[in-house]
């Protein structure tokens, strides 16, 4: 009986473990690279963020599909490489893996509400003002 819950204790543990490994750990070999950067235009650009945050800062010739929809629309992604524009950390780690996988050619990311744009740079500052205050 204890060998039981050992066994289903040690399965749940690692699922868990691969869970969050695939969403928090980052992916290796995937440089990140601004978004003006030159080495960019002979890749496909893909926007893997949400519809609603894709209108903040657009992104010039770029190739539209959010996360969410990777699984139905991976096909109508061209067999280049590849340069991903994402949300934030996880994002890209699920976006990055799940292409990785399906065989594309993933070379370069580049995070819209990076920390350390927001630092130096004032274009790309992402905190909102309030027009009442």
């Amino acid at each position: 009986m204890i060998a039981i819950l050992y066994i289903i204790s040690l399965i749940i543990f690692s699922l868990l473990f691969i869970a969050l490994y695939r969403r928090y750990y980052p992916v290796s070999g995937v440089p990140c690279i601004d978004i003006a950067d030159k080495r960019i235009k002979d890749m496909v650009v893909l926007d893997i963020r949400d519809y609603n945050e894709t209108t903040e800062p657009p992104i010039a010739n770029s190739l539209h599909i959010p996360y969410a929809y990777l699984k139905r629309h991976f096909s109508n992604i061209p067999s280049k490489s590849l340069h991903i524009i994402a949300n934030d950390e996880i994002e890209k780690n699920l976006g990055v893996r799940f292409l990785r996988r399906r065989g594309f050619d993933v070379q370069s990311y580049s995070i819209i509400h990076c920390p350390c744009r927001e630092r130096g740079n004032e274009k790309w500052n992402t905190i909102k003002k309030s027009k009442t205050a």
